[in-house]
């Protein structure tokens, strides 16, 4: 399995998040990409030191999202993320360029030699809070084997969060799961209805039991709840490691030291 090599592990491995800062021309934007590059390295030092499996570098201060994104996004991110890089050539690493930039976050994981993206919208249309989102499997597919990106691999989000679904109502996250791995889907990403929610449990084990294909925990995990998500393939985490656990916060040491000694333990 793809998942195993990258990561090492079979269950459980953790992704911790790298919300890096306002991006330049977007409306919170206030300070230079070299700066935001360090402090996106200063976060990559305290996850390495925590043992983190794997990190993901996303865009996350860049609101309200668009879903027509820059080339200026596109280069700072790659800068970013080969900066990142540098400081850990051996962990996995990925990219999230927001809002469904997913062609840009396949180039930009080419160029700065990461190994996976995060992708909205894979199968299935919904109404995100920044417009109609229509299926792009079929379309990235054919960009990643275009550039010549087939070792990237692409774990797309499922009934997405931040997102209404009432026009998939009557098709369940089951049978999205489904058809995301028919799809080619790498894995899949099961969430709470908003970041720092916590996605369902049950939810959880349903979509395992459905595909053969990696599930991941993509929002809500706590020190307090990790127990309930220990079956999934990795966790990706951000929110809870800021501090007050709100994710436009910044990085919490001692949170991160803290579930990483709570994980390590469970995984005995």
């Amino acid at each position: 399995m793809k998942f195993v090599r990258l990561f090492g592990r079979v269950k459980s491995a953790v992704i911790g998040m790298i919300h890096v800062r306002a991006l330049p021309g977007t409306p919170l934007s206030t300070a230079p990409l070299s700066e935001i590059t360090e402090e996106a390295c200063r976060e990559v030092e305290i996850y390495q030191s925590a043992g983190l499996d794997g990190l993901i570098i996303e865009n996350m201060h860049d609101i309200p999202y668009t879903f027509e994104v820059g080339p200026e996004i596109c280069a700072s991110m790659t800068a970013i993320c080969a900066e990142v890089r540098r400081l850990c050539p051996s962990m996995p690493l990925g990219v999230q360029v927001l809002s469904a930039a997913n062609e840009s976050a396949l180039a930009i994981a080419l160029a700065s030699g990461l190994d996976f993206i995060r992708a909205e919208g894979y199968v299935f249309s919904h109404v995100a809070d920044e417009g109609l989102l229509n299926a792009c499997a079929g379309n990235l597919l054919r960009y990643r084997k275009k550039i010549g990106a087939d070792h990237i691999q692409i774990f797309t989000d499922i009934k997405k969060k931040h997102s209404s679904h009432s026009i998939t109502a009557d098709v369940s996250i089951v049978e999205t799961a489904k058809a995301a791995e028919f799809f080619l889907s790498d894995g899949l990403i099961v969430t709470g209805t908003a970041t720092g929610a916590k996605a369902d449990p049950a939810e959880l084990r349903e979509v395992a039991q459905a595909v053969s294909i990696p599930v991941l925990i993509g929002s809500g995990v706590t020190q307090d709840n990790v127990q309930h998500y220990l079956d999934a393939n990795a966790m990706i985490i951000g929110s809870h490691f800021k501090r007050g656990g709100y994710w436009a916060n910044a990085l919490d040491p001692e949170r991160v030291k803290r579930f990483m000694e709570k994980v390590d333990e469970l995984r005995k």
